[in-house]
């Protein structure tokens, strides 16, 4: 039961970043962009380094036919595919153009978070140390996209009100993902096993299609530096978390 208490309350912190358009409101908009940067550099290394350094080798110790790699590419396809369907839109910029209602966006987002819940329970089902660095990784990249997800809503007729409401109760399906994954992984064999190399296919398709177009649009070379070395930070996040599980 303890890992279910993981899994859950792993999940409903991750749902409160929702909440982060209060706080944007805020913040000037000249100042919420360059914050946006550098939070996009550190999610998208985080996801990398979440796929590489923890997923993929967690995920290697369970196959050994080569089946892997494929489940990777898979991945990759897979959520191309949904975002070509649903038209995601992880806006983390104001001026994004908005080509879908509200509330399909809020579908969208349904979707994924309920992914995110089954990510993070197979993980923690796998091993504590990697649902951890999981969800850490799913955190970070949380921040950045619930911001334009807020900005989405609002250009698309939202109120305030309505729009960080709206925000939470749809981040609330990670939790139900998470329960579920908890559950599925007693009825379906193998379930964590397949799930590992599908996270890594899709963290590596959200990094590199996703968050590292938007930082290499910074013209500015101190700040696309900065950004560099923040996207390094993230990677390094992931290194400290697999040599503190180490000690």
């Amino acid at each position: 039961m303890i890992i279910l208490f993981y899994i859950l309350i792993s999940n409903f912190i991750i749902s409160l970043i929702s909440l982060i358009g209060i706080f944007t409101l805020m913040i000037k908009e000249k100042l919420l962009q360059k914050i946006l940067l550098f939070l996009v550099s550190l999610s998208a290394g985080a996801l990398m380094g979440g796929a590489f350094i923890h997923l993929l080798p967690e995920a290697q110790e369970k196959y050994r036919d080569g089946n892997m790699f494929l489940i990777v590419l898979l991945s990759f396809i897979f959520f191309f595919f949904v975002e070509k369907l649903l038209h995601w839109r992880h806006c983390h910029k104001g001026e994004c153009e908005i080509h879908t209602f509200g509330y399909m966006n809020l579908f969208g987002d349904a979707v994924h978070n309920f992914i995110d819940g089954l990510v993070i329970a197979a993980t923690f089902l796998t091993d504590i140390k990697l649902g951890i660095a999981t969800s850490l990784a799913v955190f970070l990249h949380e921040i950045p996209q619930e911001i334009g997800d807020f900005g989405v809503l609002l250009y698309s007729g939202f109120g305030r009100k309505k729009a960080i409401i709206s925000n939470f109760l749809v981040a609330l399906t990670a939790v139900l993902g998470g329960l579920i994954g908890y559950f599925l992984s007693f009825s379906i064999d193998r379930f964590t096993t397949y799930l590992l190399p599908f996270t890594a296919g899709g963290f590596i398709y959200i990094a590199a299609s996703d968050l590292m177009p938007e930082i290499r649009k910074e013209t500015n070379l101190k700040k696309s530096l900065v950004s560099f070395a923040v996207f390094i930070v993230g990677i390094l996040l992931m290194f400290l978390v697999k040599f503190i599980g180490h000690e």
